[in-house]
């Protein structure tokens, strides 16, 4: 069984910063790789950065440059900072984590954060 606790979301002026954190638990995690997607009522829920275990980056067009994703493997973390926020941004942003167990790899995911971008 694999846990996600996020944390670090909330209410901010835009242009502001917040930065996201969350962390994995379970025994004998296998872990590949760990992304943020986020959501807004009424949308589908999208991509916002991934990092796998040993390659590149991938940002979403309109986050690339202010938002910066990156993970502590011996820790089982990752994190996203968000900087020039904008409130387009506002969504509950959600945690993903993708586990190897055998053949396969399976998806979990966090609770979500709330995250607003407002004056």
């Amino acid at each position: 069984q694999v846990q996600l606790v996020e944390s670090g979301g909330g209410l901010v002026q835009p242009g502001g910063s917040l930065r996201l954190s969350c962390a994995a638990s379970g025994s004998r995690l296998r872990i590949t790789a760990m992304g943020w997607y986020r959501q807004v009522p009424g949308n589908q829920r999208e991509l916002v950065a991934t990092i796998p275990a040993g390659g590149s980056t991938v940002y979403e067009e309109s986050v690339r440059g202010r938002f910066t994703i990156s993970r502590d493997n011996a820790k089982n973390m990752v994190y996203l900072q968000m900087n020039s926020l904008k409130p387009e941004d506002t969504a509950v942003y959600y945690c993903n984590v993708r586990v190897l167990s055998g053949p396969w790899e399976y998806d979990y995911w966090g609770q979500g954060t709330q995250v607003t971008v407002s004056s």
